[in-house]
C-alpha cells in the first residue's frame, strides 16, 4: 500500500528532515511513528498524502507515485486519505456539522445521508451536543475530537494522525485509539505519529522509531539505520 525508497528531504539546503528513509507499511496494517520533536514525523506524513515532495527517492501510495504527482491529481489521491493534522486547520467560523458536511460534498450526499454519517461518528466521539457549535468556541480537547471525525467521515483507505491525542485526557485519548483501531479492522491503514508512551504501552502495534530523520528502529523487521556523521549518541 505506502512504499518508500530511499527518501531524503531537506529544506531551503539545510540538515535532511528526512535521510535515506526506507519503510513499507501493508494494507490494514496500524503504525505508530515516534521520535523526539523535529525527528521527521510530520515530514513523512506530508510526504504521503502529496502535501511534500522528496527531494530524492520515491513514495508509493496505493500504486501510484506520489513523488511528483500533477497537482490535478492530488484531489483524487486524498479522496481516499483521512489527515488529521496537529494544529487542526478547522473552518473557526462554521460549525462542527458544517465542517464535517464539506468533507462529505464531493460526494452529493443527499442532507439526510449526511446526517446518517455525520450524527453516529459525533456520538462515539462525545461532541454530539456540540453539533451546531461554531469552531472558534470549542476547547481544544473538543477541536481535536471534531478534526478525528472529519479524517474518518469518509471512511477512507488510508487514515493519518499527526499527534490525535494531544489535548486530550487518558480516556478520551482511549476512546480516540479504539476508534482507530476499529477502522483498521475494517480494513484502514493507520498511521499514528507520536510520542506518547502510554498510549504506544497500551495499544501495541508496530513502532518506527525516528532520529535526526533516519529511522533508528523498526519494531517489525528490527532493523536500525546507520547513524550519519553528524549524529549523536
Amino acid at each position: 500500500m505506502i512504499k518508500l525508497y530511499n527518501v531524503n528531504v531537506s529544506f531551503f539546503g539545510e540538515k535532511k528532515a528526512l535521510d535515506g528513509v526506507n519503510l513499507k507499511i501493508a494494507p490494514g496494517e496500524f503504525l505508530y511513528i515516534t521520535g523526539e520533536s523535529g525527528a521527521g514525523k510530520s515530514t513523512l506524513l506530508r510526504l504521503i498524502y502529496a502535501d511534500l515532495n522528496p527531494t530524492r527517492g520515491i513514495v508509493m501510495v496505493d500504486g501510484q507515485n506520489v513523488s511528483n504527482m500533477n497537482h490535478r491529481t492530488i484531489p483524487y489521491l486524498r479522496r481516499s486519505i483521512g489527515v488529521v493534522f496537529q494544529d487542526f486547520k478547522l473552518l473557526e467560523e462554521k460549525s462542527v456539522f458544517e465542517n464535517l458536511r464539506m468533507a462529505l460534498e464531493i460526494y452529493y450526499l443527499k442532507p439526510k445521508h449526511m446526517e446518517e454519517k455525520i450524527y453516529p461518528l459525533l456520538k462515539k466521539l462525545g461532541i454530539f451536543v456540540k453539533r451546531d457549535t461554531i469552531v472558534k468556541k470549542l476547547s481544544g480537547g473538543e477541536k481535536q475530537r471534531v478534526a478525528i471525525a472529519r479524517a474518518l467521515i469518509n471512511e477512507p483507505k488510508v487514515i493519518l494522525a499527526d499527534e490525535p491525542t494531544g489535548n486530550l485526557d487518558n480516556d478520551n485519548a482511549d476512546s480516540i485509539m479504539r476508534l482507530l483501531l476499529e477502522n483498521r479492522d475494517k480494513g484502514s491503514t493507520v498511521i499514528v505519529a507520536t510520542h506518547d508512551q502510554r498510549l504506544m504501552e497500551h495499544f501495541p502495534a508496530r513502532m518506527v522509531e525516528l532520529k535526526y530523520g533516519k529511522i533508528k528502529h523498526d519494531s517489525l523487521t528490527g532493523s536500525t539505520q546507520e547513524k550519519g556523521e553528524d549524529d549523536e549518541d
